[in-house]
């Protein structure tokens, strides 16, 4: 079993920064790589960012050059920098084990960004 608990959300103008964090626990150490997704209100759950074992990392074309994903393994912690936001990018947003085989998620967390 996983654990994962996001937080770091919040309400914040056009323009700001947010930074995400997202605590893993349970069996961990199979988890190799972490992906963000996000869910705005009556829309499907999309991909937002994932980083991978090596290091490597990928991005959803519309956060690509705002938003970074890092990782602390020490502390098992998935963190999201989110920088020039926008009012589209108003969702409620989740981590999750890549691939997620056994349909981990977290209660979420809500960024809202306002105009």
């Amino acid at each position: 079993q996983v654990q994962l608990v996001e937080s770091g959300g919040g309400l914040v103008q056009a323009g700001g920064s947010l930074r995400l964090s997202c605590a893993a626990s349970g069996s961990v150490a199979v988890i190799n790589s972490m992906a963000w997704y996000r869910q705005a209100p009556e829309k499907a759950r999309e991909f937002v960012a994932a980083i991978f074992s090596g290091g490597n990392t990928n991005y959803a074309d519309s956060v690509k050059g705002r938003f970074t994903i890092s990782r602390d393994n020490s502390k098992n912690t998935v963190y999201l920098q989110m920088n020039s936001l926008k009012p589209e990018d108003t969702a409620v947003y989740y981590c999750a084990p890549v691939p997620n085989r056994n349909n981990y998620w977290g209660q979420g967390t809500q960024v809202t960004v306002s105009s």
